[in-house]
């Protein structure tokens, strides 16, 4: 079985991002950005009610670190710390050596090719320093960005869920996509 060590935290620097840990003054960017329709409109999750919940969020988060079961960074511009964006590994399969990987961005910074810099940054931590052998990623398949982001950084498209899931009054699919660890 893996054993991960996330006792310190790996802040990773592209040409023009920063990725730091989250802190709790992100909670009102994350709260904008959680409760943007654009940003969420291909996430299945339930939109924040309050800064509250998303301060839980970033507890949950935080906690989830301290016991090795996640990790999730702040996406920053070099140079500017505030918070533009979210990228993670999450929903730990340690006996198997996987991950899932899931990330947001703020819809002013769409198109410039950020989340491809950031994804690849932290790839390059899943299969190095953490030693995962596959990172997954789940998508609504009709997230034609986030789907050809994925294409872009090596993920192949696994399968998909037909109606796996019940959100806003109707049952919604999911595209798996994983990627491999690249040969040592």
């Amino acid at each position: 079985m893996l054993e991960l060590d996330l006792s310190t935290f790996p802040e990773l620097t592209t040409e023009r991002l920063h990725l730091r840990e989250l802190r709790m003054d992100d909670a009102p960017a994350l709260f904008a950005l959680r409760t943007d329709e654009r940003v969420m409109r291909f996430i299945g999750r339930t939109r924040p009610a309050s800064i509250t919940d998303v301060e839980q969020l970033i507890g949950t988060i935080q906690a989830d670190r301290a016991a090795n079961a996640g990790i999730s960074w702040a996406l920053t511009f070099a140079g500017n710390d505030g918070l533009i964006g979210t990228i993670g590994f999450y929903r730990l399969q340690l006996a198997h050596y996987r991950a899932e990987v899931g990330y947001l961005l703020h819809p002013d910074h769409w198109g410039q090719g950020l989340m491809g810099e950031a994804l690849e940054a932290v790839m390059g931590v899943a299969f190095a320093r953490f030693r995962f052998h596959s990172i997954e990623a789940r998508t609504d398949p009709e997230n034609g960005a986030s789907n050809r982001l994925l294409e872009r950084q090596g993920f192949l498209q696994e399968g998909l869920l037909r109606e796996s899931y019940f959100h806003q009054g109707r049952f919604q699919d999911t595209a798996i996509w994983s990627r491999l660890a690249p040969m040592r």
